[in-house]
């Protein structure tokens, strides 16, 4: 009994229940703590919250997929445009009836066209260079100095800005000669980098033979004409000689010779035609 009424006795069991009911508050708050905790935890990872970062990330991935959908439908249009473009290209120069070389720069054929192939008399021109096509070919036009195509043309591949147009006389390997007018022009990317040159090939052949001929009948016309003439006053100078004679023998003599002249000129003017004939089997009239 004594201890339970000493002071420092009674001071101890106060200090224990105090220390015990703050045990039991402290005990109580970390629960009420702990369960807060808990159900914020909860509402953070709830399906919803979750399905919000997962949806933005669908979107994303559709419209990238909608966005490459439509790049490659671009990239395929690009290349239908184009693949027409040069199949358009390609039949407008197989149907071109003058011939069409490209040259690189450095002297190669790169494309030929049909008509270039036939006119040069080549199966497939493409790699060969300038000396191996035109071989032997000289040059007629401008300058009319004989110079080497081939060299020409070299000559048109450094000037960069100016067009030529070249006459000349080649010969296809195959031994058949003919006239070509050439027009070479620079060819120049989108930057003013040279591609190469452009030959546009013409064969003047058979309008070179035509302008010889009509050259040779223009010839042969003023040898006529003149035969003409002498003969008609060779004629006409026999007649009046045989209007005004009175000697049996010097008009019989004058007879025979205005026959003879007649015949000559009838001789004369029947090859005249019979060339004309044969020039118009030859040109196909």
């Amino acid at each position: 009994m004594k201890i339970l009424s000493n002071p420092i006795v009674i001071r101890l069991a106060a200090m224990l229940l105090m220390t015990f009911f703050a045990f039991l508050v402290s005990v109580r708050l970390l629960r009420r703590m702990r369960r807060a905790l808990t159900e914020d935890f909860s509402l953070d990872s709830s399906p919803e919250t979750e399905r919000l970062p997962m949806h933005a990330y669908n979107a994303v991935i559709q419209q990238l997929k909608q966005q490459k959908h439509e790049l490659l439908s671009a990239q395929q249009t690009d290349r239908r445009r184009a693949k027409t473009s040069e199949n358009i290209s390609s039949a407008v120069l197989s149907n071109l009836s003058s011939g069409v070389l490209f040259l690189g720069t450095n002297g190669l054929v790169r494309t030929a066209n049909t008509a270039a192939r036939s006119i040069l008399g080549f199966a497939s021109p493409a790699g060969l260079s300038l000396h191996e096509i035109f071989r032997e070919a000289k040059l007629v036009a401008p300058s009319g100095s004989r110079e080497p195509l081939a060299v020409a043309l070299e000559d048109s591949l450094r000037q960069r800005d100016t067009s030529r147009i070249l006459e000349a006389e080649y010969l296809t390997p195959a031994g058949e000669p003919r006239s070509l007018e050439i027009t070479v022009s620079p060819v120049f990317t989108a930057t003013a980098e040279t591609l190469g040159a452009a030959c546009v090939i013409t064969d003047k052949t058979e309008f070179a033979v035509i302008q010889k001929r009509q050259e040779l009948q223009g010839e042969m016309s003023a040898e006529m004409a003149l035969a003409l003439r002498n003969s008609v006053a060779t004629i006409s100078s026999y007649a009046q000689q045989l209007a005004v004679s009175k000697d049996v023998a010097m008009v019989r003599q004058l007879a025979v010779d205005i026959v003879s002249e007649a015949a000559e000129l009838d001789h004369t003017i029947g090859g005249f035609l019979a060339g004309e004939k044969a020039a118009g089997k030859a040109a196909g009239v």
